[in-house]
């Protein structure tokens, strides 16, 4: 073998498409681009669009919503908890809390609190103070002697309400809008 013997293999490459060189062609004046109009012009791609037949996500139906009030809890089974407490990464005499299984790196981000699930076994007594726990694992931590108290939601947490300007100054908002109204221009007389 030479290095001038050294080539592609069939199919690899292939001819560029040469367009805009006659109308026998088949591919002149607008070298295969349709006429003039939005796709006529480079860089147009319309994201979802079929050709005006019913787009696949209209023709699917619709099913199910965001509950805009769900709560994000941490869900930790009590085995991974003994575990902890095993290799010494949770103090087993302390209450244990969103804020100290987080320091022990069994939950990355306290969200709305920590939700205590029964799979496993525990070994110690121990008290949770968490925001919920399963009725098997109640039943689990206090058949070792420990207690499960359920905590409320962080005020921090909780969204509060935005109050009015109106109700801020110690005025009614109908009264605010009142005084800001613009005064009647008197009419032009002929």
């Amino acid at each position: 073998m030479r290095l001038n013997e050294i080539k592609d293999r069939p199919g690899a490459t292939h001819a560029k498409k040469r367009v805009g060189r006659g109308v026998g062609s088949g591919l002149a004046k607008t070298s295969g681009h349709g006429i003039k109009g939005q796709k006529a012009r480079s860089g147009v791609a319309v994201k979802g669009f079929e050709g005006g037949q019913m787009p696949l996500d209209r023709r699917l139906p619709k099913r199910g919503f965001n509950n805009i009030f769900a709560k994000r809890y941490n869900e930790i089974n009590i085995g991974r908890v003994q575990g902890a407490i095993d290799a010494g990464k949770l103090d087993g005499k302390a209450a244990v809390t969103a804020e100290a299984l987080q320091a022990a790196g069994l939950i990355r981000r306290v969200h709305d609190g920590v939700r205590l699930l029964g799979n496993g076994e525990i070994k110690v007594k121990l008290a949770f103070e968490i925001a919920g726990a399963t009725a098997s694992a109640v039943k689990a931590v206090e058949a070792a002697g420990g207690s499960v108290t359920i905590v409320a939601v962080p005020a921090s947490k909780v969204k509060k309400s935005a109050k009015t300007d109106g109700d801020k100054d110690g005025e009614s908002g109908s009264a605010k809008t009142a005084a800001k109204a613009p005064r009647a221009r008197p009419k032009k007389q002929d």
